[in-house]
């Protein structure tokens, strides 16, 4: 899958949509969320379409392995060593925009189990 016209991130690798981009490879791009819940809290996704994380992982193993390479580089260059992954999978348990994205959130104790 390459891009769907209709998916906000799709827009926004593709550069239609304005975000503010921390970060980009061949394979990913991260960029701030609007609605942060700390005070690092950065999306990334990758550059191919996916509805999920988990057809993300079957369809490209190595460009979902990106994924966790972009977060940890753009926690580094924010400063963080401890940082937070998360991947929501279906509408159930959060997912709003059904392309596959990694929140790293950061800058903040962040309890378990979350929410």
């Amino acid at each position: 899958m390459s891009a769907d016209p209709d998916c906000l991130f799709c827009k926004i690798v593709a550069g239609e949509v304005p975000a503010e981009v921390v970060h980009a490879t061949e394979g990913t791009v991260a960029f701030r969320d609007i609605n942060p819940q700390a005070p690092l809290h950065v999306l990334v996704v990758p550059r191919t379409h996916a509805p999920n994380a988990a057809a993300s992982a079957e369809v490209d193993p190595a460009q979902f392995a990106e994924i966790a390479t972009a977060a940890r580089a753009v926690a580094t260059a924010e400063g963080y060593d401890d940082y937070r992954l998360v991947f929501n999978t279906g509408a159930g348990v959060g997912q709003t925009v059904f392309h596959t994205h990694c929140h790293v959130l950061a800058g903040r104790p962040l309890t378990w189990p979350p929410g």
